[in-house]
């Protein structure tokens, strides 16, 4: 099965039956230029919709706060004690009483949006959690959770987006897969490099970007991440600590050459996918 906007054809081909259209794959086939795609199953499937649907709702809240940060900068009021969206944060914000009352309802309404969608995140975030021990990715979100900064939810969206890692016959596949290596402009001697493809899953790319953030710190094994690690083959505990080891280097190496953080947060995410490659392998 190939999808007919996949097929390359000539921009002066205007004739297309059924015949033309099995004879130009057979041809592709024969050449190569046809690749073997994974199909999910059901289940898996299911799962990935749930993953989604929970993305979405994030993507949702992050708006609605941006909303009401922005209201109250349009009156001049700031929150200068902490970051946002803490405990603290909520507190003060209830105190917050605008001088109109029509504004005042408007942030009563952005607050309350907030709220609803901070519920239905834990709900949906609670019923994956539940699902997992029984889904087909159990024994790889338990690999990838031996890596730090990849906890349960990050260690499923990662399997939901990839799918099965042994598809790809090396780490530099998957890297290609998930649109985090460079593009590339090459003629003759002049060779130009220039910001990642962005191909693939943005889920999948932006979760490794978030764990790569957690390997500026020292390497060490904290409490948590002992608990995440308990019960699993000692090779993905030693991949694990490779992992912390060589990401740090990353980000110390590339500080030192002062690169912009944003950048070299993609530099790690784009190793950090190597190490996910290799720890799901493990038989």
């Amino acid at each position: 099965m190939a999808a007919p906007s996949k097929i390359p054809r000539a921009s002066g081909d205007r004739v297309k039956t059924d015949r033309r259209d099995a004879e130009h794959l057979v041809r592709l086939l024969l050449a190569g230029k046809l690749h073997p795609v994974r199909v999910p199953g059901p289940e898996e499937e299911a799962l990935r919709d749930l993953v989604r649907a929970r993305e979405a709702v994030r993507v949702d809240l992050m708006r609605c706060r941006h909303r009401v940060s922005k209201l109250l900068l349009r009156h001049g009021i700031r929150f200068d004690h902490g970051h946002a969206w803490t405990e603290r944060h909520r507190r003060w914000l209830a105190t917050v009483t605008l001088e109109w009352p029509p504004a005042q309802t408007t942030l009563q309404d952005a607050v309350g949006a907030v709220d609803v969608l901070e519920h239905r995140r834990g709900q949906l975030e609670r019923e994956i959690i539940a699902l997992l021990p029984a889904s087909p990715w159990a024994t790889q979100a338990g690999r990838l959770r031996c890596l730090r900064g990849v906890d349960t939810l990050t260690a499923v969206g990662l399997c939901a987006e990839i799918g099965d890692f042994e598809r790809f016959a090396k780490a530099t596949q998957l890297m290609h897969y998930l649109g985090l290596t460079p593009s590339e402009d090459t003629t003759g001697e002049s060779r130009r490099q220039g910001s990642i493809t962005k191909t693939g899953s943005a889920h999948a790319r932006r979760l490794l970007v978030e764990a790569a953030w957690h390997y500026r710190k020292h390497p060490r094994v904290g409490a948590t991440l002992t608990d995440r690690q308990t019960g699993q083959p000692p090779e993905a505990i030693a991949i694990a600590w490779t992992a912390q080891r060589r990401l740090h280097r990353v980000w110390t190496r590339l500080e030192a050459r002062a690169k912009r953080r944003t950048i070299i947060a993609v530099a790690a995410a784009r190793e950090l996918a190597g190490f996910c490659w290799a720890i799901t392998q493990i038989e």
